[in-house]
């Protein structure tokens, strides 16, 4: 009986945390978005590091599976992250004098 009692109350941290997370980056402004992406993209790399060592175990396949669904996750968070970042950075880039007028040669 423990262990249910330990999962009810990490199901309820886990719940509690969500809508805390969404109530935060809802209030975020559209042009604070981004920066703050790419300051999350250390914090799944934390991720990714834990999720490994728990998914590297063993202790039981539940732990496992979700270990190996945290880095899919996680890996899946830190890509995309970089992709906006980086078409971002590409929009303050100057541009060349032939893209500005639209001519190619």
């Amino acid at each position: 009986m423990p262990h249910m009692t330990e999962l009810l109350f990490s199901i309820f941290i886990f719940t509690l945390a969500a809508f805390v997370g969404f109530e935060v980056i809802s209030k975020v402004p559209p042009t604070l978005h981004t920066p703050l992406m790419s300051g999350s993209n250390a914090i799944s790399g934390i991720t990714i590091v834990g999720s490994l060592l728990i998914a590297g175990r063993g202790e039981s396949p539940l732990l496992t599976v979700l270990g190996v669904a945290a880095v899919t996750f996680a890996m899946i968070n830190v890509v995309g992250g970089f992709l906006v970042t980086d078409r971002m950075l590409r929009m303050f880039r100057p541009q060349r004098r032939e893209e500005r007028d639209g001519r190619v040669d």
